[in-house]
C-alpha cells in the first residue's frame, strides 16, 4: 500500500511492525516537522538532553525548504519504509 497523500503517510507510520533506525526516524520527524509547521523558530535545547537536539537538528536542518516539498518528501521515505516495516 502506497501513500498518496501527507495524511496517508503519517496513518501508515503507526501500523509499522517495526521500528525504523534512529536515522530514519530523525529524517521522518524532521520532514513532518517541516511539513506541518515550516522552519524551525524554537531555540535549540541545552544541556545534555541529545535527544531533543538531535530532533532540533533534524528539522533545522530542513530550514527554507517548502511545506509542500517537506510532505513530498515525508511521503517518499514512509513508501521506501513501508516496504521493509508494514
Amino acid at each position: 500500500m502506497s501513500p498518496t497523500t501527507f495524511n496517508e503517510a503519517v496513518a501508515l507510520t503507526k501500523k509499522f511492525t517495526e521500528k525504523p533506525s534512529n536515522e530514519d526516524l530523525l529524517k521522518l520527524y524532521g520532514l513532518y516537522k517541516q511539513a506541518t509547521e515550516g522552519d524551525n523558530e524554537s531555540e535549540r535545547p541545552g544541556g545534555f538532553d541529545f535527544k531533543a537536539a538531535a530532533k532540533y537538528n533534524a528539522w533545522a536542518n530542513l530550514k527554507g525548504k517548502s511545506q509542500e516539498e517537506a510532505k513530498s518528501q515525508y511521503i517518499k521515505l514512509v513508501e521506501e519504509l513501508s516496504k521493509t516495516h508494514v
